[in-house]
């Protein structure tokens, strides 16, 4: 079993995954919308609002999120989030768990190099 009770939390971070258990996914979550123009070669990213609402950008489109939304990013779609509420809340869901799978956006200042945070330092995969 793992719990994880409410509490204080970073801006940002990671409950479970490979490096801490055998869940074949990685399930984040995050109190802002960072604006970061990113791609996935192989995960999927599943976005479940729990609270307030964010734009998203996601191949150019951009999409209202409000509590209830989910989002599907599949692999290769360049996504970021251009703004949130104050009370913003989601939980994202990276299936299957790529280590090294975050790439920056063409075009933008780290695009000749992979962004290595997909899932957080206790990656163990």
């Amino acid at each position: 079993m793992i719990h994880f009770p409410r509490g204080e939390q970073p801006a940002k971070g990671w409950f479970v995954g490979p490096w801490n258990s055998g869940v074949p996914a990685a399930v984040g979550y995050a109190v802002a919308g960072i604006d970061e123009p990113h791609f996935h070669a192989r995960m999927f990213e599943l976005y479940l609002v729990a609270r307030g609402r964010a734009t998203a950008l996601v191949e150019g489109q951009r999409l209202i999120l409000e509590a209830g939304s989910v989002l599907v990013v599949e692999p290769g779609e360049v996504h970021t989030f251009l703004d949130s509420s104050p009370d913003y809340y989601h939980f994202v869901v990276q299936t299957p768990v790529v280590a090294g799978d975050k790439h920056a956006a063409p075009g933008t200042p780290a695009a000749d190099r992979p962004l290595d945070r997909s899932v957080d330092s206790r990656q163990a995969v």
